[in-house]
């Protein structure tokens, strides 16, 4: 499918929280010198479109996710790399950016 600016607007307007799973308190948890978050999503066009969304923030700020898809899920660990994989201000910065995607 190709997509135009208007395809993608309807595409990434669908992620809504109703297509989201919130686990725990704010979803995030810190663990294993990580912010660990899971999403579960309708089915994997949402899911896809979610990271498409998380990418641009991440390109955006020059600090990228450590992440997983299967199918409708999205698994995120937020951790920096050039502080020996512990989790900085720039982990916490991009996690609340991923927040305001859903």
């Amino acid at each position: 499918m190709k997509l135009n600016f208007d395809s993608e607007k309807k595409f990434f307007s669908e992620i809504s929280p109703s297509h989201v799973s919130r686990p725990g308190a704010g979803g995030w948890e810190e663990k294993d010198n990580a912010l660990y978050r899971k999403f579960q999503f309708t089915d994997f066009s949402q899911a896809f479109g979610f990271m498409t969304r998380v990418a641009m923030e991440a390109e955006k700020m020059d600090h990228h996710p450590n992440w997983s898809n299967v199918w409708n899920t999205v698994e995120i660990w937020l951790n920096t790399h050039s502080a020996g994989n512990t989790v900085t201000d720039k982990d916490r910065e991009l996690a609340r950016r991923i927040d305001k995607l859903l």
